[in-house]
């Protein structure tokens, strides 16, 4: 096959939409949106093919399944099943351990594994206490268990439902909604085994992020002083006043006629009357209260309010996947005004951060270290801006005579489609719209639970994999392969090869980029392949679904190991250590299963 022009350019396309997703400079769908618009606008993408993305069925039915999965969590279903786990640490880490693999794992089987890991992490974190071990013997566990789940059922991860659209599309059946099981429970429990006789070992022992403070600095207390008439400090920054002169003291907040300053206050210029709102440790309180010109409201009987860890006012929390203030600097955020709370200290990618802490732009999962009174701890629980890991979320008790009308809807749903009545994308709106006329969540909730930007990469990606259909660029390259396996492997052993260069190739992709991104790519190849060889493309694309699930090597490569990244203090190689041999594990059960339930 001819090397042509359009094969050229959409190979170097691919090339840089690989790298932004490595880069980030530039999120990943925006990436794959600029790819999408590109494709279209160069004519590398006909535009009669294009619309053909949005006739995709997979797109519409992870979205309705972000939904119901919403309305599950939001009923306290899953907080049920957490806070079922409470007495379990009686019977010791391996048991407790051994549990919870197959609790999650069985949740996350039906409903997007991302709402069972945020639920599930500060029950974990509390048990880790009562089992007296470092939460990082658990996190882990806990984010690999909601992977082993999501290969074992069409719904249980977006990448199977992204395959199996793929594959429809191109003339094949569905996927059925248990087929993929067959493949997904035996490794399921290989993975149980690994993690129970040898996560204990290969598990590291890591801190949370409020271990970097000193004893000092976790028994700090806020206070008021107002500057007085006549006082010294008028006219003056804060920086260069008496209060910074001493360690101990940090000046979270300057309110002046009422209004929180904005800005950097260590440069806010203090005047008569403003009122100063302080951090102090116990070794600064005697010198701020030496400080000239300045008077506490302590003294006039209001009493200084201790603030300590085990009291819940020194809080970590994590930037979630839909969290507007991704993208934003503290300063922009204007964080410590808006949610009446200091920052701390950020944990990304394995390191804390406590220098310059204004100028860094937030990301999806990182930790924040936080300490604000009682009430305002509170008032940021209940937004969703950043979700607190101090303890479960409370559900709200009013919604818990919604709970069978949920169940029965994802019942309904799995039932419709394992016996095919309906289509999975018919029966995922159909339940969608149960979920909202029952009020089991308002449609509004409904949208904002929506990840879009996970469908924006997925439309973004179908983009490319027809243009690379429609200009030859996936035949030219599954050509290459042919040959090199035509030229140095025996034909009787050419379909497990390739099938297992399919596997590897997409569990590669997955821990550097989208699981998602990395599904679509090699399923277009993997079809190629296989009609190509001449034989029939169901165990490739089986393949495909499962290696773009099985990322266990890196915190970047599934968003459930992102959340637990920071949470548990982790290292980027703690990852690498624990997950490359269930990695290894996982593709040798594929490569036994997958052609012993679907034949060549």
């Amino acid at each position: 096959m001819e090397l042509t022009p359009e094969i050229i350019t959409i190979y170097v396309l691919l090339f840089l939409t690989l790298a932004s997703f490595v880069w980030e400079k530039i999120t990943p769908d925006l990436t794959a949106m600029t790819l999408f618009a590109i494709l279209l606008v160069t004519g590398l993408l006909p535009r009669d093919r294009a619309w053909d993305v949005f006739s995709n069925p997979a797109p519409i039915t992870v979205g309705a399944m972000f939904i119901i999965s919403a309305a599950l969590s939001k009923c306290g279903v899953i907080e049920s099943m957490a806070g079922a786990m409470q007495g379990l640490t009686r019977l010791g880490y391996t048991w407790f351990v051994f549990i919870m693999l197959l609790a999650v794992a069985s949740i996350s089987a039906f409903i997007n594994n991302t709402p069972v890991v945020v639920v599930f992490m500060p029950v974990v974190l509390s048990l880790a206490k009562k089992l007296d071990i470092p939460a990082s013997k658990l996190l882990i566990p806990l984010s690999y268990a909601s992977i082993f789940g999501g290969t074992c059922t069409l719904i249980g991860t977006s990448t199977n439902i992204l395959v199996s659209g793929i594959g429809q599309q191109r003339g094949l059946d569905p996927f059925g909604m248990f087929e993929i099981g067959k493949v997904g429970l035996p490794i399921l429990f290989i993975g149980v085994l690994y993690i129970l006789f040898f996560g204990q070992k290969l598990l590291p022992v890591r801190e949370t992020l409020t271990s970097i403070l000193s004893e000092d600095e976790r028994r700090e207390y806020i206070t008021e002083a107002f500057v007085q008439h006549d006082s010294p400090l008028a006219g003056k920054t804060v920086e260069s006043s008496d209060l910074m002169k001493a360690r101990g003291i940090r000046v979270m907040e300057i309110v002046r006629s009422g209004v929180a300053l904005p800005g950097d206050v260590k440069k806010v210029r203090l005047e008569t009357g403003d009122r100063l709102v302080l951090a102090c440790r116990p070794s600064g309180i005697a010198h701020a209260r030496s400080v000239e010109g300045i008077d506490f409201v302590a003294e006039s009987g209001l009493g200084l309010e201790q603030i300590a860890a085990h009291e819940g006012s020194l809080v970590e929390g994590v930037i979630g996947v839909n969290s507007p203030l991704i993208g934003k600097t503290i300063r922009e955020i204007n964080f410590r005004q808006r949610y009446r709370v200091v920052i701390l200290a950020i944990h990304r990618r394995g390191k804390n951060v406590r220098e310059k802490i204004e100028s860094l732009r937030m990301e999806f999962g990182d930790t924040l270290l936080m300490l604000g009174t009682d009430r305002a701890i509170n008032n940021l629980r209940q937004s969703e801006d950043i979700m607190l890991i101090d303890r479960p979320p409370v559900p709200a008790q009013n919604m818990r005579r919604k709970i069978p009308i949920v169940l029965a809807t994802i019942a309904g749903v799995v039932i419709a489609a394992s016996t095919g009545i309906l289509a999975i994308e018919v029966a995922a709106v159909a339940g969608v719209t149960i979920i909202f006329l029952t009020g089991c969540l308002k449609p509004t909730e409904g949208y904002a639970s929506i990840q879009w930007n996970i469908l924006f990469i997925i439309f973004g990606m179908l983009g490319m994999g027809i243009a690379m259909e429609v200009n030859g660029a996936s035949a030219y390259l599954a050509a290459i392969l042919i040959n090199f396996v035509n030229a140095y492997i025996p034909e009787s052993m050419q379909p497990i090869f390739m099938l297992a260069c399919v596997y590897l190739m997409t569990n590669l992709l997955t821990e550097i980029l989208s699981n998602n991104a990395a599904a679509v790519l090699v399923a277009v190849l993997a079809i190629g392949l296989a009609e190509t060889l001449g034989v029939d493309p169901r165990p490739f694309l089986i393949a495909v679904a499962i290696a773009a699930s099985a990322s266990f090597a890196t915190p970047i490569g599934y968003q459930t190991n992102t959340y637990v990244y920071g949470v548990g203090g982790y290292r980027f190689t703690d990852f690498t250590k624990c997950g490359v041999p269930l990695n290894i594990l996982y593709f040798i059960g594929s490569m036994a299963f997958i052609p012993l339930f679907w034949s060549f």
